[in-house]
C-alpha cells in the first residue's frame, strides 16, 4: 500500500498547466506555517523541465527566497525561457516569493572524480524517523506533525536525540528514499531530491553548537539555495545525504550537502545559506 504522504507530494509536484509558460501549484494537507521552500522550488523544478523542447538534464539549480508563501493559497509558477536555461518565477497574489534559475545541458564523456561518500551503517540496520520522535512529540511537535513523503533513515542521532543527550555533531547524515515507487519520470526524480535537500541542510549549524530544534530558542530563515547535479537519480532508492556547516557568523549560517548513491556516487551537492541566531 503506498503511503499516503507519498501521494501527496506526488499531487503537489503534479502542476496544473495554464499556458505554455504558466503553471498553477497546491499545497499538501500537512504544512508549516509557511510554505516549505523544498517544496516550492521542487514545483518550479517541475515547471522548468515540462517546459523544455528537447530532453536535456539538469546541471545546476539557484533558488532565492524572496517572500514567505501562504500554504492555504495557490502559487503561480511563470517560466522564461532563456536558451538552455529557465528562470521561474513563484508568485502568490501578485507577490514575487521566490525566483529559481535552473540550467540544462547534455552530458557527455570527460574527467571523473568526486568525494568518497562516508562509511556509515547499511539503512536496513537503523531505525525509523518515528522511533526517533517517540518521546519527544511535545518537543518537536512541527516534525511529529509534518508531511513525511520520504523514509528517513538517521546514521547518527537527529538534533533533538543528540542535544537530549548532551552533545555536539559536525555532520548529520541520513539515508533517504521515496514511500513509494516514483513514475519513471527524471523531472520526478530530480524534484524529489531538491524537495528533499531542503530538509537537513541547516541542521548542522545548530548541532555544531550542541543545539536542537524544540530545546532552544533558534531563529531560521533560508535566503538562497543551491544544487548541482551530478549524475542521474532514482529517489525510490536509498540515497544517502550527508551534511556539514562550513561556517556561521553575523547571523549568516552555510550549510552544505552531497547525496550519494548506494554505490557510493556523487549525484548532487548543495549549499544553503540562512539566517540562524
Amino acid at each position: 500500500m503506498t503511503h499516503p504522504d507519498f501521494e501527496e507530494l506526488l499531487a503537489v509536484l503534479d502542476l496544473n498547466r495554464v499556458d505554455d509558460n504558466l503553471f498553477i501549484g497546491s499545497h499538501p494537507s500537512k504544512n508549516p506555517v509557511r510554505t516549505f521552500g523544498g517544496q516550492m522550488v521542487a514545483q518550479a523544478f517541475v515547471a522548468g523541465g515540462r517546459t523544455l523542447e528537447h530532453k536535456l538534464a539538469p546541471s545546476a539549480l539557484n533558488a532565492h527566497f524572496i517572500a514567505g508563501g501562504d500554504p492555504e493559497k495557490d502559487l503561480e509558477f511563470h517560466v522564461g525561457r532563456l536558451r538552455d536555461e529557465r528562470r521561474v518565477d513563484v508568485i502568490q497574489d501578485g507577490n514575487l516569493l521566490t525566483t529559481v534559475m535552473i540550467s540544462y545541458m547534455n552530458a557527455g564523456r570527460g574527467l571523473e572524480h568526486s568525494v568518497p561518500a562516508p562509511e556509515v551503517p547499511h539503512p536496513d540496520t537503523l531505525p525509523k524517523i518515528d522511533e526517533l520522535l517517540r518521546g519527544y512529540e511535545k518537543t518537536v511537535p512541527l516534525f511529529v506533525e509534518a508531511l513525511r513523503p520520504i523514509e528517513w533513515r538517521y546514521t547518527n542521532d537527529p538534533s533533538w536525540v543528540m542535544r537530549d543527550k548532551g552533545g555536539k555533531l559536525d555532520h548529520n547524515r541520513v539515508w533517504l528514499k521515496t514511500e513509494g515507487v516514483m513514475p519513471d519520470d527524471p523531472v520526478l526524480h530530480g524534484a524529489a531530491l531538491v524537495y528533499s535537500s531542503d530538509t537537513t541542510v541547516l541542521d548542522s549549524i545548530i548541532t555544531t553548537h550542541g543545539l536542537s530544534w524544540g530545546f532552544d530558542r533558534i531563529f531560521a530563515v533560508t535566503m538562497n539555495h543551491s544544487v548541482w547535479f551530478h549524475r542521474p537519480i532514482k529517489f525510490d532508492e536509498w540515497v544517502l545525504y550527508s551534511t556539514t556547516s562550513p561556517v556561521a557568523a553575523e547571523s549568516r549560517g552555510l550549510g552544505t550537502g552531497h547525496f550519494f548513491d548506494a554505490s557510493g556516487r556523487l549525484l548532487a551537492t548543495v549549499v544553503q545559506e540562512g539566517i540562524v541566531k
